[in-house]
This record gives structure tokens, sequence and C-alpha cells, in this order.
């Protein structure tokens, strides 16, 4: 798949790391170091500006690195970035650990999935189909 990318940041564009991976990292593009204190968040932008076919979007996911050493996380995990969107892309980080953070120019601060998706018609009825699980909730099939 070819996606329309302009790169107004001062770092290559992203790329996979393995024929596997289905992201790619975001680098930080930032003309100054910023200090996130714990449980402050900021929004980190990249430089990047994309074009999606309808029918795809692009998910801004967490580093798993950054999450388990760091505390660091994206906030709204995973945030939209949708076809008809022509901005920046930015990144939601929040500081979830009890120090400070520095975000340096250059720095992988999230990943990037491309993801097809569908769209819903409602079909409004009276009643739905019945199911073992019928209303149980939150925790109802089990700890284990």
């Amino acid at each position: 798949m070819n996606i329309k990318i302009i790169n107004k940041s001062s770092h290559a564009l992203p790329n996979y790391e393995t024929i596997a991976s289905a992201g790619m990292d975001l680098r930080a593009n930032i003309t100054e170091s910023v200090v996130l204190k714990p449980l402050e968040r900021t929004i980190v932008k990249t430089g990047l500006f994309i074009e999606l076919p309808i029918g795809f979007e692009a998910q801004v996911r967490p580093r798993s690195g950054l999450a388990a050493k760091k505390g660091i996380t994206v906030l709204n995990a995973p945030g939209t970035v949708d076809a008809d969107y022509r901005g920046e892309i930015g990144v939601i980080l929040v500081n979830l650990s009890n120090q400070d953070f520095t975000i340096e120019n250059g720095e992988r601060v999230a990943q990037l999935v491309i993801a097809k998706h569908e769209r819903a018609e409602w079909i409004e009825v009276e009643t739905l189909s019945e199911t073992d699980r019928g209303e149980g909730g939150f925790g109802s099939t089990g700890t284990s």
C-alpha cells in the first residue's frame, strides 16, 4: 500500500524495523527538550503529515519499552488519525511514573500502525438475539 506523506521533520521517514513489524516508530520533532513531570501530559509533534486512503486509519500506539521501563505511554491509546485529517501527527504522551522524563528531539515516542476499518450502519430493533453470556459485563467470563 502506498501512502502519501510530507516530512517536515529533521528525521528519516518512519519505517518497519523487521519484516513482521506491525508498527513504525514515530519520533519527536522538537526544537528543545521537554521535561514531562510525573502525571503530566503533553502533545509531541512529529513533523509528519499523511494522506490515508478512505477505509484506513493510522493508530498511534505506545511503545512497549517506554511504557515498561519509563512509565511513559500514549494517553488516548490508540489515538486515531482519520483518512480525511491533513494536519501534523501529534502524540499525546503522559508520564505515569514518579520521576521526570525528558523528551529529546528524535526520541522514539510512539508507534504508528496502519489499519483497515469498516463503517457500520445501524439497524434499530426492539430486541437482540440471546447468548449464554447475556448482559454479563466486566469480569463476567471468569478470572482465569
